[in-house]
């Protein structure tokens, strides 16, 4: 599965086949989907958007730039260990990669290709697809908290960590409409990732799970 699979509002494909990129617990229909949109096309929106948050480039660590509309809180303080801050610092990194594939309309980015592999990955692009086709990008402010990571001595690594989704909405491109949705008990996800170290020294992410409306993370 994917990192975000209840991320913001349900984007429906027709009447008679529903899909559920998520958000705030949200089912309403949306329009129909657009069976040209090709991934990774351009929206046609020449405006480009403002930065608000970059991740500096360390490496070959890929860039991140965000626009404006969209602002991030990480209540995951560093715990001293250094693998483990390694683990959550480039957790933040592949969270914010995959919102920037999302605002390019780019199913294959590299920024989030960097920081997934295997099933992960391929689950990640159909996820970005989805909001391809539905010329669908993100705003709003996401909020992460109570991590839990764990690394083992062969390299591999567990993170656990909660997402409230309550002030974050899927923007349609074509009209500027942020479909604004109501703060539910599913608005609050917990993730389960699976990690391991690189040769280049990156925690990637190999599976991920998430279950909506977790009562461990209801506030």
């Amino acid at each position: 599965m994917n990192r975000r699979p209840t991320l913001l509002a349900a984007l429906a494909l027709t009447a008679t086949a529903a899909l559920t990129l998520s958000a705030c617990g949200s089912d309403d229909d949306s329009p129909a989907k657009d069976k040209d949109t090709i991934a990774g096309a351009d929206t046609g929106d020449k405006k480009s958007p403002s930065p608000a948050t970059s991740a500096p480039a360390s490496d070959d660590r890929p860039k991140i730039e965000l626009p404006s509309d969209l602002s991030y809180t990480f209540d995951w303080p560093k715990t001293g260990d250094k693998e483990k801050d390694a683990v959550l610092a480039d957790s933040e990194q592949s969270i914010k990669a995959v919102d920037q594939a999302i605002v390019k309309q780019n199913a294959l980015d590299k920024a989030y290709l960097y920081y997934y592999e295997g099933e992960a990955a391929a689950e990640t692009q159909k996820f970005v697809q989805d909001y391809v086709d539905h010329k669908a990008a993100i705003t709003g402010s996401y909020r992460f908290y109570a991590p839990e990571v764990n690394v083992a001595k062969d390299g591999t690594a567990s993170l656990s960590y909660c997402e409230d989704q309550g002030k974050a909405f899927v923007k349609y491109l074509e009209t500027n409409k942020i479909k604004k949705t109501e703060v539910t008990a599913k608005s609050y996800v917990i993730y389960h990732t699976s990690l391991k170290k690189n040769n280049k020294g990156v925690w990637v992410i190999q599976k991920i799970v998430s279950q909506s409306g977790s009562a461990k993370c209801q506030p």
